[in-house]
């Protein structure tokens, strides 16, 4: 269903054929996705990069099997019920497809009884964190109380929390980060808001799971990319992307040398499956491809050389640099995710070639 902007006509992502192609390959690289067969699943912040390609996911699954009792019912959430309609028009086997609004910073206003929850809903871009640092704060901390109430009260199997690479904060010795590796974080900055509720939300999972037993398990995402990234998303690489599926030339607000942990969103996908139906009990994963383990520039760089356009520089606002990531090195170990049955299939490479496409294809 094209749907006309600005008098262009704009592809959804299910018109896109290699789109499902893509996400047939995730399925058939997610271990054990059959136990998901026949089970109800909801999925906070269904709207936004990773949380919308676990619903296609799901629904592609839907989609070809012979056996209405194979199907997965999916709640999607989001704080406005519009962006739903707006993501998931064209999806296959909407009958599967539910609709919740709900800011989980609020009081909870459904009942449904789920299996499994995969709380994705966070404030997760730079411009919102310098805007809005209280708001991002409530909506980790609270939120993720009112997701492990719920939880316990409607006995869910397992909750997956999606956290951060940033609440490793910086560390003193070099290499990679293993999951016990905590750094200094400032409390007294603002755009602490979000490593810090990040941490706690953490602590409020495992808090839950001493007193009253509820089953969670926790990935630490890297800096995931892909082409199910939202317009209004103000991270480094989403911004690179965009430019270059517009065929401009790239633009840096910095040295960009500080070295991150990339992974496609169809690589975090399955790490997040993995991690859902593997991982152990009040554990905590990273998630990190390490072929795509490079500094911010050197992402960029291929970025611009793959639409065959320049990386430029420009001095950043006092505002832009109040909003930046302070570590200057976030890159994470995934040997324990790893060890569980994940590999990361994207290098760095192909990935931003794919999203670069497929961002096109839409346009």
């Amino acid at each position: 269903m094209d749907k006309e902007l600005g008098g262009k006509m704009h592809k959804t992502l299910y018109e896109v054929a290699q789109y499902q192609a893509d996400l047939r390959t995730s399925i058939q690289n997610t271990v054990n996705f059959q136990l998901l067969a026949g089970k109800s699943i909801l999925i906070t912040g269904a709207t936004g990069l990773v949380g919308s390609y676990l619903a296609d996911m799901f629904s592609l699954w839907n989609s070809e099997q012979l056996s209405a009792l194979n199907k997965i019912q999916i709640y999607v959430c989001s704080r406005r019920r519009i962006n739903l309609e707006e993501r998931f028009k064209g999806c296959w086997e909407a009958n599967c497809l539910h609709f919740i609004e709900q800011d989980f910073s609020e009081q909870l206003h459904f009942d449904e009884q789920v299996d499994f929850i995969i709380h994705a809903a966070s404030n997760a871009h730079p411009k919102v964190f310098g805007l809005e640092p209280v708001e991002t704060m409530t909506a980790n901390t609270r939120g993720m109380y009112n997701i492990m109430e719920y939880a316990f009260l409607h006995n869910v199997k397992r909750v997956l929390y999606i956290s951060s690479s940033e609440i490793y904060g910086k560390k003193t010795t070099d290499g990679l980060y293993n999951e016990s590796d905590y750094g200094y974080i400032d409390l007294l900055s603002s755009r602490s808001c979000y490593p810090i509720s990040k941490r706690a939300a953490e602590t409020m999972c495992v808090s839950f799971l001493k007193e009253y037993g509820c089953d969670v398990v926790i990935v630490r995402p890297g800096h995931i990319y892909g082409p199910t990234q939202t317009k209004e998303d103000s991270r480094a690489s989403a911004q690179f992307l965009r430019e270059a599926s517009e065929r401009k030339d790239i633009v840096m607000k910095s040295a960009g040398m500080q070295l991150r942990s990339y992974c496609h969103c169809l690589d975090c996908a399955t790490a997040i499956f993995v991690a859902l139906l593997r991982g152990e009990t009040g554990k905590a994963y990273n998630i990190s491809n390490h072929d795509s383990i490079v500094t911010i520039r050197q992402f960029a760089e291929i970025c611009s050389s793959y639409v065959g356009r320049q990386l430029l520089f420009e001095l950043p606002s006092s505002e832009e640099i109040s909003t930046y990531n302070k570590m200057e090195c976030s890159a994470l170990n995934s040997k324990l995710l790893e060890e569980l049955g994940w590999s990361g299939t994207w290098d760095l490479y192909n990935g931003i070639a794919e999203s670069i496409d497929r961002i096109r294809e839409r346009i």
